[in-house]
C-alpha cells in the first residue's frame, strides 16, 4: 500500500481511512488486482486506458467502460466505496452480526438499501471450496432446526401454526473438522437418510472418522467406508473423544445471532445467514492463526469479484418464492 496513512485495524480507523474516495478506490483496486494486472471484467483484455477524473477504465478490446465495481457484488450500486467498505468491515467483525436497521443508521442510508447490501456481502463471504474434509482428524456432524418456537408465540398464532400441520422449521446440517477447526454448514431440505449421506459423500473423504449423535440417518455410514462412532444423547453427551460438542458450539453462535440480532429470518434467505456465521467462525483468531479485524476484512474484499446478486434474485421474483 503506497498511501502514507497507516492501514486501518479498527472500525474507527477504517471509517476515517475510507472516507477519502481516492484512498478507498486504490485500496479496492489493489485487493481486486493484487498483481497490478488490471483486466476488463467483460472480455478479460488488459489493453485499456484510465480516465483519472472519473476513476474508470476504457477497454480497447470490447470498447466499453468499466469501474472497479463491475463484475463484483458492488456492481450497479449507487453507494460509494466508503459506505460499502464500512459495511463489509462491520459484518465481518461483529460477532453476532449486524442488523439492516443498525447498518442503515450507521451509514445514513435506507433500511432497504442496507438489507440489500448485507445480503450481497454475504454472497462474497461464501468460500466456494471444492476440497473434501477429513483424512487426518475426526469430523463432527450434526443437524439443527431453526424456526419459530410455538411456546413463545401468541395463542392465536400458535393455534394457526397447529392448524397448518406443517413443520415451519428449516434444517441446517453442519460438519466440523477437529484438526483444522473449520466448519461447513448449509440448509438441507430434510433429515432423511439419503439427504444426510449424500452431503457426507460429497464433503468428506472416504476412510475418515465421523462422530455423530444417534440419529438413524447416519446408521449406514460404516458401509460407505467411513469409521463411524455415535454418542446417544439420551444417556450421555461425551464418551471419551466421541462427542459433537464442537459443532453444537457453532450452533449456539449461529442461533445467538439469528435470535438476538436478526430476530426473524425467512427460510428462503437462511442459507446466506449461515454462510455469514461460517465465515466469521472459520476466520476467528486462534493460537495458531492470530487473525485480526483487518485480516477478515481483506479476505472478504478479495472475494467480491465474480459474484453478483440482483434484487430480483434476492427477493425471488419470478422464481415462485414466497
Amino acid at each position: 500500500m503506497t498511501d502514507q496513512m497507516k492501514k486501518p485495524v479498527t472500525l474507527q480507523q477504517a471509517i476515517v481511512y475510507f472516507s477519502d474516495p481516492e484512498r478507498a478506490f486504490r485500496y479496492a483496486v489493489e485487493l481486486r488486482w493484487p498483481d497490478a494486472r488490471i483486466n476488463c471484467p467483460r472480455c478479460a483484455s488488459e489493453k485499456h486506458s484510465f480516465i483519472k477524473t472519473r476513476r474508470i477504465w476504457f477497454c480497447n478490446g470490447c470498447k466499453k467502460q468499466f469501474t472497479v465495481k463491475v463484475g463484483t457484488i458492488f456492481e450497479d450500486s449507487a453507494l460509494g466505496l466508503d459506505k460499502w467498505m464500512t459495511a463489509v468491515w462491520m459484518i465481518c467483525n461483529c460477532k453476532n452480526g449486524v442488523s439492516s436497521y443498525e447498518l442503515a443508521r450507521s451509514l445514513g442510508i435506507t433500511q432497504k438499501s442496507a438489507w440489500f447490501m448485507l445480503h450481497r456481502i454475504r454472497e462474497a463471504m461464501a468460500s466456494g471450496s471444492f476440497s473434501k474434509m477429513g483424512g487426518n482428524g475426526p469430523i463432527e456432524i450434526d443437524e439443527t432446526h431453526i424456526g419459530p418456537k410455538p411456546q413463545k408465540m401468541h395463542r392465536e398464532k400458535r393455534l394457526k401454526l397447529a392448524e397448518n400441520k406443517r413443520d415451519k422449521k428449516a434444517v441446517v446440517m453442519g460438519m466440523l473438522d477437529r484438526e483444522s477447526r473449520q466448519v461447513r454448514a448449509k440448509v438441507i431440505p430434510n433429515v432423511r437418510r439419503e439427504v444426510l449421506q449424500n452431503e457426507i459423500l460429497e464433503q468428506i473423504e472416504h476412510g475418515s472418522t465421523i462422530y455423530t449423535d444417534g440419529h438413524p440417518g447416519y446408521d449406514t455410514l460404516k458401509t460407505q467406508d467411513y469409521i463411524h462412532a455415535t454418542v446417544n444423547h439420551v444417556e450421555e453427551y461425551v464418551r471419551g473423544e466421541i462427542h459433537t460438542q464442537g459443532i453444537e458450539n457453532f450452533w449456539a453462535l449461529l442461533k445467538r445471532g439469528l435470535r438476538g440480532t436478526y430476530v426473524a429470518v425467512e427460510p428462503f434467505h437462511l442459507d446466506r445467514y449461515v454462510t455469514e456465521q461460517v465465515f466469521r467462525y472459520n476466520n476467528r483468531a486462534t493460537k495458531d492463526n492470530p487473525l485480526n479485524d483487518a485480516d477478515r476484512f481483506s479476505l472478504a474484499m478479495s472475494q467480491v469479484s465474480g459474484k453478483r446478486l440482483t434484487y430480483a434474485e434476492l427477493t425471488g421474483r419470478g422464481q415462485g418464492a414466497n
